[in-house]
């Protein structure tokens, strides 16, 4: 059985996946009821999604969305638990119904257990929704 990859690896083969499109093998990476937070999402949008499923329902059409070209500025930030590491970092694309950039910073504390992410929370800035065309995965609009 092989050994399971550490946290920064899995977290910088899940934005390989992003970047690639492959939302089914960034998906593929979730523990069956992992847990994925936004604690900055405006009202009418999902703060909390529970399970594999609802995760994968949430990011099914996110490249519809967002084209995401790159994620430079990354930093992934060991903790003293090692199933735990911070991220800083920025995601660049373009918004695909305007074709306008997009250009998010992010921090997201992300816990994985046995090669699976079981808790991912993402601070992202919700001001970003008002740009037009920004609809994001998981829009409840």
């Amino acid at each position: 059985m092989p050994t399971p990859m550490p946290p920064s690896d899995l977290f910088r083969h899940g934005l390989r996946l992003l970047l690639d499109k492959d939302i089914d093998g960034w998906v593929g990476q979730w523990a069956d009821d992992g847990v994925m937070e936004f604690p900055f999402a405006p009202e009418g949008r999902p703060r909390r999604l529970e399970g594999r499923a609802a995760v994968a329902a949430y990011m099914r059409h996110y490249p519809d969305h967002i084209d995401l070209h790159d994620f430079p500025e990354l930093r992934v930030h060991e903790t003293t638990d090692a199933r735990t590491v911070v991220v800083e970092m920025r995601g660049v694309g373009r918004l695909v119904r305007t074709g306008a950039p997009f250009d998010m910073t992010y921090i997201a504390v992300v816990t994985v257990e046995d090669g699976r992410f079981t808790s991912y929370r993402d601070y992202w800035n919700p001001l970003a929704l008002l740009e037009p065309g920004a609809e994001f995965a998981g829009s409840a609009r």
